[in-house]
C-alpha cells in the first residue's frame, strides 16, 4: 500500500502543473517525456538494442512547440516523416540496424504521443480541464482496487509468465472501483453518466493492459524497473505505465461520447 500511496504522490506536481495550465505545464511535459525517453532507452540499451536518441528528444521538442504553438495535427504528421526519413541515413551509414529504428518510433509513439494526450484531453474539451483527471482516477483506483481485492480475495493467477502477482479476482476489482470512482466523480461535475460508465470500466481494463505491457517489456529486456526516480519505486515510466494507454483511450471516449 505505502508503494502506491508514494506513487500517486509522485504524481503531484504534474497535477499542480494540470492546474496552471499553459507554458509551465508544456515545459514540465517536456522535462517528464525526456526522462520517460531516457529510461526506455536506457533499458533497452541493457538488451543490445540502440534506439537513436536524438530523434526521440527533437520529436519531444517538437510536442513542446506544438502545444505553445497549438499547431495542428499535420504538423505531427510531417514532423515524423522527416524523422523516419533522418533515421534512414542511420540504416545506411550501418550506424544503426532496423531494430533500432523500429523501438526509436515505438518509443515515440508508446511514450511521447500517448502521455501528450493529457495535454490534449485538457485542452480539446470545453469541460477538458475536468475530464483529464478521469485518466488519473481510472488509472489510480484501478491500481488501488485491483491490489486490495487481490490481496484480500485473489486465488487464480491472471497472466503469471507476465506479472506473478496479479489475480482475476484482483482484475475484477479494479474494474469495479474505476467505474465507481468514474460514477463519483461525474455526478459530481454533472458529466454524461453513460460516458463515465463506459470510460471507468473500459478505461480499467485499458489500465491493466498497459500494466500488464510494461511489465512485459521490462521482463523482456530483463529489468525490475524503468529508473530510479523514487528510490525502491522506480522511474517515471514506472509511474506512468497505466496513464500511457488510459490518456488516448479517454480522449477518444470523450469524443465519441460528444458526438
Amino acid at each position: 500500500m505505502l508503494t502506491r500511496v508514494i506513487a500517486a504522490l509522485a504524481l503531484v506536481p504534474l497535477f499542480i502543473f494540470i492546474l496552471i495550465g499553459g507554458v509551465p505545464l508544456y515545459i514540465a511535459e517536456i522535462a517528464i517525456l525526456a526522462m520517460a525517453l531516457r529510461e526506455f532507452y536506457k533499458a533497452f540499451n541493457a538488451k543490445n538494442i540502440h534506439p537513436i536518441e536524438n530523434i526521440g528528444y527533437i520529436f519531444i521538442a517538437y510536442i513542446g512547440l506544438k502545444n505553445i504553438l497549438n499547431l495542428s495535427i499535420d504538423y505531427t504528421y510531417i514532423i515524423i516523416f522527416v524523422l523516419f526519413m533522418y533515421s534512414i541515413t542511420y540504416l545506411l551509414r550501418c550506424k544503426n540496424n532496423v531494430i533500432d529504428i523500429a523501438i526509436t518510433f515505438f518509443s515515440i509513439f508508446y511514450v511521447a504521443i500517448s502521455i501528450d494526450f493529457i495535454i490534449l484531453t485538457l485542452n480539446g474539451f470545453e469541460k477538458g480541464s475536468i475530464y483529464v483527471w478521469t485518466i488519473f482516477i481510472v488509472a489510480f483506483l484501478t491500481d488501488t482496487f485491483a491490489y486490495f481485492t487481490g490481496y484480500l480475495f485473489g486465488k487464480h493467477k491472471l497472466i503469471p509468465k507476465v506479472s506473478p502477482k496479479k489475480t482475476v479476482e484482483g482484475s475484477i476489482g479494479g474494474i469495479v472501483g474505476s467505474t465507481v470512482g468514474c460514477i463519483i466523480f461525474g455526478y459530481l461535475f454533472n458529466l454524461d453518466m453513460t460516458a463515465m460508465v463506459i470510460i471507468g470500466s473500459i478505461g480499467s481494463i485499458v489500465a491493466q493492459f498497459g500494466d500488464l505491457f510494461a511489465s512485459s517489456i521490462k521482463r523482456y529486456v530483463g529489468i525490475k524497473d524503468y529508473g530510479k526516480l523514487i528510490p525502491g519505486h522506480g522511474g517515471v515510466l514506472d509511474r506512468f505505465d497505466s496513464v500511457i494507454l488510459v490518456a488516448p483511450f479517454v480522449y477518444y471516449a470523450i469524443i465519441l461520447f460528444s458526438k
